[in-house]
């Protein structure tokens, strides 16, 4: 059975990709840069040299570029063998709402929001028929509060993880077997905060644990999963705050981010 992972080239996509290898998958792997998937190709293959391991790659931005994936997917692999889908690929934009640059942060959306959309709904359509699979969507601890200067991303991610919650209800109440589930992690040490001129002080979890708490939630049947204890402590007290408090503490917390 193949498991599908988008944005595989780095961070916690090409740790679930690596993860995946280890619990047996075939995989595809997707994201922009070839030459980084080809990398890891290579290293799960030497690894796994009875894997089969395709690589697709793709700008999910573009809303033809998300249905070309399922499409070669389904070719490549058939629609009946795809067994777990990621949706990992993302971008932040950092910065206050009125100067951010509007197509950066429309090209966020596209990515964060519509490419989640779009792929959870093509291939659980296919899980359903076929009577199995799990649809991991990563999300973040961003998507269950507001985020003032990082407000995009806080509010891709809100949609990220209202969306898998309601998708995984729905499935339960239908009986059926596919699972769909939210990864939820706080602060993460991979390229992404830089990448979206974010800094980042204090403790982060590594990719490789919020990879592996995340595919064996799934696969557990779990709705959310947020790695790490500090991370759902803060999660449950940022909900005890109410939402403007929350915010106004948020605020102060992500200002002292600034990277530039």
């Amino acid at each position: 059975m193949y498991a599908l992972v988008t944005g595989a080239s780095a961070g916690i996509g090409l740790e679930i990709a690596k993860y995946l290898a280890v619990k047996g998958y075939d995989l595809i792997l997707t994201a922009r840069r070839e030459e980084r998937l080809q990398k890891l190709r290579g290293q799960i293959l030497n690894k796994y040299p009875d894997r089969k391991v395709l690589v697709i790659p793709a700008d999910l931005s573009k809303r033809e570029e998300c249905v070309r994936l399922f499409e070669e997917c389904c070719a490549q692999a058939g629609s009946q063998n795809i067994d777990f889908v990621v949706n990992n690929a993302g971008m932040g934009v950092y910065g206050l709402f009125l100067d951010t640059d509007l197509e950066k942060e429309l090209t966020l959306i596209d990515l964060n929001v519509t490419s989640v959309h779009i792929l959870s709904k093509l291939f659980l359509r296919e899980m359903v028929k076929n009577g199995r699979g799990v649809l991991l969507n990563v999300g973040s601890c961003a998507g269950f509060t507001s985020g003032p200067t990082f407000s995009s991303y806080y509010a891709s991610k809100n949609y990220v993880v209202r969306l898998t919650e309601a998708i995984h209800e729905e499935l339960r109440q239908a009986g059926s077997p596919v699972k769909v589930c939210c990864l939820c992690p706080g602060p993460v040490d991979t390229a992404f905060n830089k990448n979206s001129g974010v800094l980042v002080s204090g403790r982060q979890i590594t990719a490789k644990q919020a990879a592996r708490e995340g595919v064996d939630g799934a696969l557990s049947g779990k709705m959310l999963v947020i790695p790490g204890t500090k991370m759902k402590l803060v999660t449950v007290g940022s909900h005890l705050l109410g939402e403007h408090l929350s915010t106004v503490i948020n605020y102060h917390i992500q200002k002292k981010k600034a990277g530039k």
